[in-house]
């Protein structure tokens, strides 16, 4: 829940005062509090604890997001949209690694996997820390620099704000609602699968990580791959053809027992994540311009808030549907739970994208930055040529002091 609130402030912040070091902020505190995770003793100091990691984790998606696409060469967008957005995948496959590997052969069991979590965040800051900021950002206090110096009028952040606010307020109802179905699809297709493999179908914790791995290399692969694809076919339909591959899917996916369910993992994951790998973009194009990292950030928190429930729903669904699994226990049907919910989350996904804007390769520049730098521009073209114009009368003046009629 508290997601949201990092992902309006740090969003704010990186608008504001730049990607970079709001970003650096933002992982230092997270790091600083996954150590202290582990160190908890109480669930009321966990919760408590974990609450305020929520909001700094709410924060890093949207300067992330700016970061990585503020200097994006147009027919670049697609392609780093969707390896961005894979970062994610990339992640879940270490901690599904790393869990099996610290948490499951240490004494200190999950407390470690947080601690090692906080190295690698720490890896981050020091990357993040020795680059510069986005080109895009300068540009931008470049220009209200010489705006300043030179007296030109400009809106304050605020009056930058309310007028986005007024004119995209619809467009940004819509992102939450478009971030809501995507979350439902991500966290509906993944937190309760390992959940199905061990308990309706007793996978081992081996062949389980298997799969769980299997079915994130095949969402790196879509998520790169159909992002990519996007910049040509076009964002929504290329979220529309991965909902209806996905849906075709679902079988394979659920409701296979043996080995070969790992085939069905990866290619539901392929559509899942692969329309995933447009959204960075899509968020991206569709937002104000001047406030790409709060609005991509405040969406995609609040769309992942309307999602938290989805295990919830899940688990409710799911007593309708018992069963007794080959161990002999007493569970649910997951498989049919499961494929019933990821339905109908991609005909919702499918529905909602159908219905939707696109801004496919729209400019990053907004119309008052156009506007101010084109101002800018202008007053100093007309600057170096009063300077050449003068330069060039005190070429030809004569000696006698009196100016030839070439002036």
């Amino acid at each position: 829940m508290l997601r949201s609130v990092g992902g309006f402030f740090f969003g704010y912040l990186g608008d504001r005062y730049g990607r970079k070091w709001p970003l650096i902020l933002n992982l230092t505190l997270m790091c600083i509090l996954e150590i202290g995770t582990g160190f908890m003793n109480t669930y009321e100091q966990f919760l408590g604890l974990r609450a305020v990691f929520g909001i700094l984790l709410g924060g890093i998606y949207g300067n992330a997001a700016a970061t990585a696409l503020d200097d994006c060469p147009t027919e670049a967008r697609g392609f780093i949209s969707g390896l961005l957005q894979q970062g994610y995948a990339f992640g879940y496959l270490l901690a599904v690694v790393f869990t099996r590997a610290i948490a499951d052969n240490t004494k200190k069991t999950w407390r470690a996997l947080f601690w090692f979590g906080a190295g690698v965040c720490f890896l981050i800051i020091c990357f993040r820390a020795v680059l510069p900021e986005t080109k895009a950002f300068q540009r931008q206090r470049e220009i209200e620099q010489y705006n300043t110096e030179h007296g030109i009028t400009q809106k304050t952040f605020k009056e930058k704000a309310v007028g986005a606010l007024k004119i995209y307020w619809l467009m940004i109802i819509y992102m939450v609602l478009l971030m809501a179905g995507f979350n439902f699809m991500s966290h509906g297709s993944q937190d309760l699968y390992p959940t199905l493999l061990s308990k309706q179908y007793n996978f081992s914790q081996d062949r389980s990580t298997v799969t769980n791995c299997v079915a994130n290399l095949g969402a790196i692969a879509g998520g790169i791959f159909v992002g990519h694809m996007s910049n040509f076919v076009g964002r929504r339909l290329s979220i529309i053809i991965c909902c209806i591959v996905g849906g075709a899917l679902i079988y394979p996916w659920a409701f296979i027992s043996d080995a070969n369910i790992n085939a069905g993992a990866f290619f539901l994951q392929f559509c899942v994540q692969g329309a995933w790998g447009v959204i960075p973009i899509h968020l991206s194009e569709l937002a104000p311009p001047d406030f790409r990292s709060f609005c991509v950030g405040a969406a995609y928190q609040l769309g992942n808030l309307a999602s938290s429930a989805s295990s919830t729903i899940e688990t409710t669904i799911g007593e309708r549907f018992p069963l007794i699994s080959p161990s002999g226990e007493h569970v649910m049907d997951y498989a049919k739970v499961m494929a019933i919910f990821i339905g109908c989350v991609f005909g919702y996904v499918l529905l909602i994208t159908f219905i939707g804007p696109e801004r496919r390769m729209v400019s990053f520049k907004s119309a008052s930055a156009e506007d101010e730098q084109l101002a800018a521009y202008a007053q100093t073209k007309f600057d170096v040529e009063a300077q050449n114009m003068k330069g060039q009368t005190e070429f030809v003046e004569e000696k006698d002091g009196s100016t030839s009629s070439k002036n």
